[in-house]
């Protein structure tokens, strides 16, 4: 029996699992909600390419030194 590693579930859990969502919302709005969570999906990767882009071209430049503060106190 094979199962999916990430969720540990088998092929007779997802079946349930659809046949519950079906019997939960009907079939007209589960191709809507597919839809949807495609969609956002799709937004989701196109702002993580995007921030990628805005990201420096060389990291060497993007650190600073923390002030010395090693200094004795002057009476």
């Amino acid at each position: 029996m094979q199962t999916l590693t990430i969720l540990a579930l088998s092929w007779q859990h997802l079946l349930i699992v659809a046949i519950i969502l079906l019997i939960l919302f009907g079939g007209k709005k589960i191709p809507e909600m597919m839809r949807g969570l495609g969609s956002g999906i799709k937004e989701f990767k196109d702002a993580v390419k995007e921030e990628d882009k805005k990201a420096p071209e060389d990291p060497t430049n993007t650190t600073t030194t923390p002030p010395n503060n090693n200094s004795t106190p002057t009476n």
